[in-house]
C-alpha cells in the first residue's frame, strides 16, 4: 500500500465503484417510485456520519492509514451529497424545465436555481473541512474534497456553456428537468481553461509526490494526482466521442418502463 502505483489504482477503483454504487441506488429508487429516493438518502446518513468522524480523526494521523482514511472519508461525504442531489432531495428551488426561447440571463438564473441548495451545501462543507484541516498533520481529506468540488463546478459550467457529448441516460426522474438547461456545442470558451488548470493541478501533485518526505506523504499526493487526472479525463470525455457510459451501464438495473400512449383513438 506504500506504492504510489497502488494508491493510483485505489483512487481509480474508488472513483469507478463509488459512482456505480450511487447510480445503482438511484436507479433502484427510480424503479420503486414513491418515497424511495428520500428513503435511500436517509438510509445513507450513517455513511455521512462515518465520513465526518473518519475525516476528523484522520486530521492528526499523518500515517499511511490516516492518509487513506482522509481520502475515503472525503469520498463518503461527497458521495452522500451526490446521492441527495441525484435523488432530488437536495437540489434547488427550480424544478421545472427551461421554457423554449428564454433569454440568456433567465437561462442562467434558472440553471442556478436547479442546483443552488446542493452547491451551497458543498461550499459550506468545503469551508468547514478547510477550517478543521488548517495546520493539521494530514489534510488529504480536505484536498480530496476540494479536488472533487472544483472539478464538479467546472464540469457543470461546461455543461451549461455547451459541450459535444452529454450523458443524460443516468439522470433519475427527479432531475428530468436538468437537460433542458444544458447546451450541446462543439466547444466553449471555458473548456480550454478547465483542462489547463486540471492539468496543472495534476502536475503539481505529481511534483509533490516526487519530492515527498516519506511514504505516507507520497501516497497522499499519488491519490490526489490520480483523482485530478480522472477529473481531467471526465472533462475530455465531454468532447470526445467515446462510450464512457459503458463503464456503469452494465451494472445498473433496467430503467423503469414508461407507460405507452394509446394510439388507437376512440
Amino acid at each position: 500500500m506504500h506504492s504510489p502505483w497502488i494508491a493510483a489504482l485505489v483512487a481509480l477503483f474508488a472513483w469507478w465503484f463509488a459512482t456505480g454504487a450511487i447510480l445503482v441506488v438511484v436507479r433502484r429508487a427510480d424503479r420503486a417510485g414513491g418515497a424511495a429516493h428520500l428513503s435511500s438518502v436517509l438510509w445513507g446518513l450513517p455513511f455521512l456520519i462515518l465520513g465526518a468522524v473518519w475525516f476528523h480523526r484522520s486530521l492528526e494521523m499523518p500515517s499511511l492509514g490516516g492518509v487513506y482514511g482522509g481520502f475515503f472519508s472525503a469520498l463518503l461525504l461527497w458521495g452522500w451529497v451526490e446521492l441527495a442531489f441525484l435523488s432530488g432531495v437536495i437540489t434547488g428551488p427550480n424544478t421545472r424545465p427551461l421554457r423554449p426561447g428564454a433569454p440568456e440571463w433567465e437561462r442562467f438564473l434558472r440553471a442556478w436555481g436547479t442546483v443552488a441548495y446542493h452547491e451551497m451545501l458543498l461550499v459550506a462543507m468545503l469551508l468547514a473541512m478547510g477550517i478543521l484541516a488548517w495546520e493539521a498533520g494530514n489534510a488529504v481529506g480536505f484536498w480530496t474534497f476540494a479536488v472533487l468540488f472544483c472539478a464538479r463546478v467546472s464540469a457543470k459550467l461546461n455543461l451549461y456553456l455547451g459541450v459535444r457529448k452529454i450523458n443524460t441516460e443516468f439522470l433519475p426522474g427527479p432531475l428530468g428537468h436538468l437537460p433542458s438547461h444544458f447546451r450541446v456545442a462543439r466547444l466553449n470558451w471555458l473548456f480550454p481553461i478547465s483542462v489547463t488548470l486540471l492539468s496543472l493541478a495534476a502536475a503539481f501533485w505529481l511534483d509533490r509526490l516526487v519530492t515527498a518526505a516519506d511514504a505516507a506523504a507520497a501516497t497522499g499526493f499519488a491519490l490526489l494526482a490520480a483523482l485530478t487526472a480522472l477529473a481531467l479525463l471526465e472533462h475530455w470525455l465531454m468532447v470526445l466521442p467515446l462510450p464512457d457510459e459503458k463503464l456503469w451501464r452494465w451494472m445498473l438495473p433496467a430503467p423503469k418502463p414508461q407507460p405507452q400512449e394509446d394510439v388507437h383513438g376512440l
